[in-house]
């Protein structure tokens, strides 16, 4: 697989670079390239700006394509005493529909965010770095079906608000554990 290129940043191989993933991503990666041969040269990082992690500033200042841009959402929700957890992707320029779609594929009652300081210390990722590898094991991965799209391209979270990941969709939604859902994300 071909490493994937992007707007105006520099692209690396995401193993070559080990300072610039969180360790959580980072050791994920490495299990998933083992037993995946296109991860080692499909998946890309390159280092950023803190001030500029946010989707929209940073697809401003280095001309990356709204489209190309994945958020990762972090969800619970209960049914009796257990809890269930998903971690949803979904394009930046749709809403992730946690009230209605998230919401009947966990099964719950009632859907929500996780607050911001739970989300950081149960992922293991920084807050505005959170992205869909090395997640706790437990927690299931919800992609939006819009990434299996012939020539689709995944800019997310690297576990830490300096760096980004880039992979093709086809990649995103070979992660090990992922589902891939239509309707995920809703238009906004």
């Amino acid at each position: 697989m071909i490493l994937p290129a992007l707007g105006r940043l520099t692209w690396v191989p995401a193993l070559d670079r080990p300072d610039l993933l969180a360790p959580t991503v980072l050791g994920a990666l490495r299990a998933w390239a083992d037993a995946d041969d296109r991860v080692a040269g499909g998946v890309a990082v390159a280092a950023i700006d803190p001030d500029h992690a946010d989707t929209a500033t940073l697809n401003e200042v280095h001309g990356l394509p709204p489209e190309a841009s994945a958020n990762c959402v972090l969800v619970s929700g209960r049914r009796g005493e257990v809890e269930r957890v998903a971690a949803c992707v979904v394009p930046a320029t749709t809403f992730a529909d946690v009230n209605t779609r998230v919401r009947r594929l966990l099964d719950v009652r009632k859907a929500s965010f996780l607050s911001r300081e739970r989300a950081v210390a149960e992922s293991g990722q920084e807050y505005g770095g959170i992205g869909p590898l090395g997640l706790p094991a437990g927690w299931r991965l919800l992609v939006d079906a819009r990434f299996a799209a012939p020539g689709a391209l995944a800019l997310q979270g690297s576990g830490v608000r300096h760096s980004k990941v880039l992979m093709p969709g086809e990649l995103l939604c070979a992660i090990p554990g992922a589902e891939v859902v239509d309707g995920l994300g809703v238009d906004r």
